[in-house]
């Protein structure tokens, strides 16, 4: 089954433990952090606090994304803050595994992320160390982006290489995911959704999570 995970990013920040409560009453099953500095992506969001925050109030798994420049100074405070799984870009670490490594001693399981213009194919000594693989179907630092179909050839990939090597990360998406581009996704092979902008304006949230799982 389809894991969908909101993007807390696009919640109403004045009432978000009652948008969190929404999201868990509409059935979703994980919830999805965006983290950025204002200098890996142009924009910023919030640290550790607000994750804290967030795991106080569900259950449910976080899937906290670190866009920044420098994870390795800040992986301890989010796992401490409640991160289940942590995802880094691999435009940063390259192709050293030694934080990925790190986080899931630490306690949580890694990620790793690729903007729409990172190959897929750059990375693939990575995979071996990974939990999640993150495909970023629009450019990261700001929601409500149109979604890039070419980016399912990574989708495509990576599940081919999950299969040769007989591994079992999970493959998410995040970027413009509504309930037309999620079909594609699907048929790509990504395990999870993550959507912001139009899962949190949907007037029928459980409605949504149905479409995007695909019923």
């Amino acid at each position: 089954m389809t894991i969908v995970a909101p993007s807390i990013l696009a919640a109403d920040f004045t009432c978000l433990s009652d948008q969190i409560k929404l999201a868990e009453r509409a059935g979703v099953d994980w919830f999805h952090v965006d983290v950025m500095d204002g200098h890996f992506v142009p924009n910023l969001s919030f640290g550790p606090f607000i994750i804290k925050q967030v795991n106080q109030i569900t259950e449910l798994p976080l899937d906290v994304h670190l866009m920044i420049s420098n994870p390795e100074k800040y992986v301890d405070d989010y796992i401490e803050a409640g991160a289940d799984y942590l995802t880094i870009h691999g435009e940063v670490i390259r192709n050293d595994p030694s934080l990925l490594h790190e986080i899931r001693e630490k306690g949580a399981k890694p990620g790793v992320a690729l903007n729409p213009d990172a190959p897929v194919e750059d990375y693939e000594s990575l995979f071996e160390h990974l939990d999640l693989f993150l495909v970023m179907s629009v450019h990261a630092g700001f929601g409500g982006q149109k979604f890039i179909p070419e980016v399912l050839h990574k989708v495509r990939t990576a599940r081919q290489w999950r299969k040769r090597d007989n591994r079992d990360f999970l493959i998410s998406i995040d970027g413009g995911i509504n309930e037309e581009t999620c079909i594609d996704a699907r048929d790509a092979g990504v395990d999870i959704l993550v959507a912001g902008t139009a899962f949190f304006r949907s007037s029928d949230k459980a409605k949504f999570t149905s479409t995007l799982r695909g019923g």
